[in-house]
């Protein structure tokens, strides 16, 4: 594995207005660095959840890769994205089918799936960061995923 210094660093976020009602926005937002370059990307959708946006915003950071075996580095302040990734959730939900522990399916299996298979790809770590505590790029992040929301029409 490559430094950290060489790896390509993540971080990603996601957020939802009127998350529990229908017709709620979502957005999602990412910033993308490596040796000194930087790229941003946001997007959104209606009818949606946080969770779906915050796995959403590392998706689509990890989509934009070119190639395999890159050394990535992801921070979010998603304990549902971070736990799930450290701690392997996904482990016990493919062994069972994709079904939790209440033998219900999982929530969101399609994007863990699409992001499992991206994480793959790579050798990719997670990392939790606190939310909205001036870190610079995951303060860059939610800014993104806000204004995705902003940007989505009635």
């Amino acid at each position: 594995m490559a430094s950290v210094s060489e790896a390509i660093t993540v971080y990603c976020d996601g957020a939802c207005a009127g998350n529990q009602f229908k017709g709620n926005k979502g957005g999602w937002g990412a910033v993308l660095l490596w040796k000194g370059a930087s790229k941003e990307i946001r997007g959104g959708a209606v009818n949606t959840s946080n969770q779906r946006m915050e796995l959403m915003g590392c998706i689509e950071a990890l989509a934009c890769l070119k190639g395999e075996g890159l050394d990535v580095v992801v921070y979010s302040d998603s304990a549902y994205l971070v736990n799930g990734m450290q701690q392997r959730w996904y482990e016990r939900w493919e062994k069972n089918g994709w079904l939790n522990y209440h033998r219900k399916t999982v929530e969101n299996r399609d994007l863990w799936e699409r992001l499992l298979a991206l994480v793959r790809r790579h050798h990719v770590t997670f990392k939790k960061v606190a939310g909205h505590t001036g870190i610079e790029h995951n303060e860059r992040a939610d800014e993104l995923a806000r204004l995705a929301i902003s940007e989505l029409t009635d």
